[in-house]
């Protein structure tokens, strides 16, 4: 009669002694890798662990020396628009002195003027022509300006009219422009002036294309009176 399957079964236990030797080889075979490579890597570069701290000194000097140049392209820029603002205000405070020159030539001769008007020590004139200026305009046209006074019955009006001739070369030869001429106009009338101690006459009067000045002679015909005064054309002086 057969028997029945039993219900246990008996196994074998395996050995676990080997596992520390197994772990140990491991370990060891780990530590020669490690030192073959290290091995390899002085026997390949021996002088990489030199070149390496060379590498990082030039790195830091390459840093400095380009904070360096940041800070002098950053000086520079301070120190040109520094340049060019005292440039600016250099050609300003040029260009307010000479206005300021002008305004003290002009002043100048403004009390010179008042000074042989009226001075203490000039002798009284009557109607007399102090100066006369000329200013190229557009074109052939002049701008003129010319300064009446009397100062010998002072509280006196002077009245009348002005003229003038422009005297110069044309086509090589003396020639002179007469009042009607330097106005484009048959008949012109003089300016008429009325003043007690001085009066600026001023207009526009157009020259010949080919002509040359050279002087001036100012005509006035007063009430009582008449006058006639040469001027040289450049300096506008008697």
């Amino acid at each position: 009669m057969p028997h029945p399957p039993s219900r246990y079964q008996i196994v074998q236990r395996r050995s676990t002694r080997r596992w520390p030797w197994i772990l140990g080889l491991c370990a060891l075979w780990m530590l020669s890798v490690a030192l073959a490579w290290r091995w390899a890597e002085t026997r390949a570069a021996p002088a990489l662990g030199e070149a390496r701290q060379r590498l990082h000194a030039v790195e830091g000097s390459l840093r400095d020396q380009q904070a360096r140049l940041e800070q002098l392209s950053q000086r520079q820029t301070t120190l040109s628009r520094s340049d060019q603002i005292t440039r600016d205000a250099n050609g300003d405070l040029q260009g307010t002195l000479a206005e300021r020159d002008e305004e003290i030539a002009a002043l100048r001769a403004d009390v010179a003027f008042y000074e042989r008007l009226v001075g203490p020590t000039q002798q009284g004139k009557g109607l007399n022509v102090f100066s006369s200026e000329f200013a190229a305009g557009a074109g052939s046209s002049w701008h003129y300006q010319i300064i009446l006074t009397q100062n010998l019955n002072r509280g006196a009006i002077s009245q009348g009219r002005m003229r003038f001739v422009v005297e110069g070369e044309r086509a090589g030869r003396l020639a002179t422009v007469d009042w009607n001429e330097l106005n484009q106009r048959q008949a012109m009338p003089g300016q008429s002036f009325s003043f007690r101690y001085f009066q600026t006459m001023e207009g526009r009067v157009m020259l010949p294309p080919d002509f040359t000045p050279q002087r001036v002679r100012v005509l006035l015909d007063g009430e009582d009176v008449a006058v006639e005064q040469a001027f040289d054309w450049k300096s506008g002086a008697t």
